[in-house]
């Protein structure tokens, strides 16, 4: 189970060839009891935070531990992994801690919902390096069997530490066992000798009823089979530089000219029109006969949007298939898709233009803020496509794709998308009291500064809410404490006369 695993391609990844050091199993285990006994999947909280400092310690020392490398060569020669990266692994760990631990200061679902899917992306690269699309997905899709093949080698490992058969492995049971023995025996006595102390110890320690049993005993081994895949992989990573290297299958010049230079004209026309907009603004709406702010907006952005999609995938395919054996194909390949690619910047400024009009009118929501982030982070990409294709050569440009778009994810935590909707919102002539009392604790302290005969139906919702689901220690969240103070001083406003 340590050694080559039968599969399409064994050499590419033939995994570790002894079973886990002790102390890679001690940290997983410990690691998945501090997730198993912190997080709440239910919200975003502190636990989130401490599980993932966690993860992360256990995955650094399984990374560290020494592996016997004495599996025999490989049957076909592989381009090594680079083992290098040291500084991009740190800073996909630092994105995963950092997204995890969002929920310790924002209270929003869906944007935490984000951050955690974000944050498994990032953990596979920490663990897995990798510096292409190919490579990320390729690492994506073995984590699966990379938990299923850790399970044997973790086994053999815990094998490994109560036997204590190496010299260079200690018996650990022993003192574990004498550390837990010492704690509960001297904190029992602490305990009974000072009601304060025993205040604050029961205060920190959970109440164990049916709910919490069960949720432990379904994290604790799923969080396990997780770190033991990151662990498993960051001590034996696959041999991913192949995959780095982009598959370029250049054709004739005029099978990817005429499509490209098509493409180009008809964007180029389509901008020209769009110039009055962009410069026209609100005027150019009000002046167009039959043409209202929603139609304007709602009729083109999404359109908008996947055209700038559509073009990215353009771009990659013609990137990847272009020919550039003369000096003349270099030039023309600069040319043609830098000229889409700039054109393509333009209709993102054209869709972002749409977008704020019709919000100006209309208001925000959680999903025109979202796409308006979106396509910020779309017209950031083009700008690397442009100067990527100045020296036709991008190995940077996907990690720089993915770690923009998780430095955008982070922005919008920092901005914080509930309060700026209520902000927003709150200083128009319409204002939708059902949608802004939907919103999350970290609008209650916008939606407290509200004129006062809308104050009670906007905080009635968040109110009800925090009143339905006390936190815990490990739910410890600052937007919800921010806003139990805030609503502790207004409870006679909390409520609304419409029914």
């Amino acid at each position: 189970m340590h050694g080559p695993w039968p599969s399409q391609s064994p050499e590419r990844w033939l995994g570790p060839d002894a079973p886990a050091a002790p102390g890679v199993v001690v940290a997983l285990l410990v690691a998945a009891a501090i997730g198993a006994g912190t997080l709440n999947v239910s919200r975003p909280g502190l636990g989130w935070l401490l599980a993932a400092l966690a993860g992360t310690a256990a995955v650094v020392i399984a990374g560290r531990a020494r592996v016997r490398r004495t599996m025999p060569p490989a049957r076909v020669a592989l381009p090594a992994t680079d083992p290098g990266r040291r500084a991009d692994r740190y800073l996909w760990s630092a994105a995963t801690v950092l997204l995890l631990g969002a929920g310790t200061i924002r209270a929003a679902g869906w944007l935490f919902a984000l951050c955690v899917v974000t944050a498994l992306l990032t953990a596979v690269l920490a663990t897995g390096g990798g510096t292409s699309v190919r490579a990320l997905g390729y690492l994506t899709t073995i984590m699966p069997a990379a938990a299923a093949r850790a399970v044997p080698w973790l086994a053999r490992g815990a094998r490994t530490l109560r036997r204590g058969r190496t010299a260079d492995s200690p018996r650990l049971a022993l003192p574990i066992l004498l550390t837990v023995a010492l704690l509960i025996v001297f904190g029992a006595l602490f305990i009974s000798a000072d009601a304060a102390f025993a205040e604050l110890i029961t205060a920190s320690l959970p109440e164990l009823d049916g709910a919490i049993v069960a949720r432990v005993l379904v994290l604790f081994p799923a969080l396990t089979l997780l770190l033991g895949a990151l662990a498993f992989v960051r001590v034996a990573p696959p041999a991913t530089a192949d995959l780095d290297e982009p598959l370029r299958r250049p054709v004739r010049r005029t099978e990817w000219l005429l499509p490209v230079v098509a493409l180009d004209l008809l964007f180029g026309a389509f901008v020209l029109v769009q110039a009055a907009v962009l410069f026209g603004g609100a005027e150019h709406v009000l002046a167009t006969a039959g043409l209202t702010y929603a139609e304007y907006a709602r009729s083109g952005f999404w359109q908008l949007l996947v055209v700038t999609g559509l073009t990215l995938l353009v771009l990659g395919v013609a990137a990847l298939t272009a020919p550039r054996a003369s000096t003349t194909d270099r030039l023309v390949v600069r040319v043609l898709l830098g000229t889409l690619a700039g054109l393509t910047l333009l209709i993102v400024a054209s869709a972002l233009s749409r977008m704020s009009l019709y919000a100006d009118v209309y208001g925000l929501t959680r999903l025109r803020v979202l796409v308006f982030a979106c396509e910020l982070w779309l017209g950031a990409v083009f700008v690397m496509v442009l100067v990527a294709g100045v020296r036709l050569r991008a190995r940077w440009l996907p990690r720089a794709v993915f770690g923009t778009a998780v430095l955008a994810l982070l922005t919008l935590v920092a901005v914080n998308p509930d309060a700026l909707i209520a902000r927003h919102n709150l200083n128009e002539d319409r204002i939708d009291t059902a949608y802004l009392g939907q919103l999350s604790a970290d609008a209650v302290p916008e939606l407290a500064e509200a004129p006062a005969e809308l104050r009670g139906c906007l905080l009635q919702g968040p109110a009800a809410g925090l009143r339905a689901h006390p936190d815990g220690w490990q739910d410890l969240n600052l937007a919800r404490v921010q806003a139990r103070a805030i609503l502790d001083g207004q409870t006679d406003v909390i409520r609304c006369p419409y029914p």
